[in-house]
């Protein structure tokens, strides 16, 4: 798991998809902060996230229903609060993609606000 590759010994037992998981958190960090959301406060960490937890439902323009994660794999993420709202916005990644969407605390009414291909 993630959680227990980043550590002061380094990253001896982590699986192939993350290399040096906390290189990448760092990354991740910086890219999140410098997508420069003006109600999003600043990013500080990040924390490993089952893919199930994390894979909501979003409704396309033309009212089709997608998730983009999979359900059984560790990403990286966190929840912050909107500044001076009730909703959350949630940050998932992992090496190949970026996801901010803004929701309600329990994930409802999801709205995309970023999905990226990383560099």
């Amino acid at each position: 798991m993630i959680a227990e590759c980043c550590n002061d010994k380094g990253c001896e037992n982590c699986g192939k998809a993350f290399e040096n998981p906390c290189k990448l958190k760092e990354q991740l960090i910086a890219e999140f902060n410098a997508l420069g959301i003006a109600d999003m406060e600043e990013v500080t960490s990040l924390n490993a996230l089952k893919g199930s937890f994390a894979n909501l439902e979003y409704i396309l323009p033309n009212g089709q229903a997608v998730k983009f994660w999979d359900d059984n794999r560790i990403y990286i993420g966190h929840l912050l609060r909107k500044k001076d709202s009730d909703r959350f916005y949630g940050l998932v990644a992992d090496e190949n993609y970026l996801l901010v969407c803004e929701s309600g605390s329990d994930g409802s009414d999801a709205d995309i606000i970023v999905y990226k291909k990383r560099r």
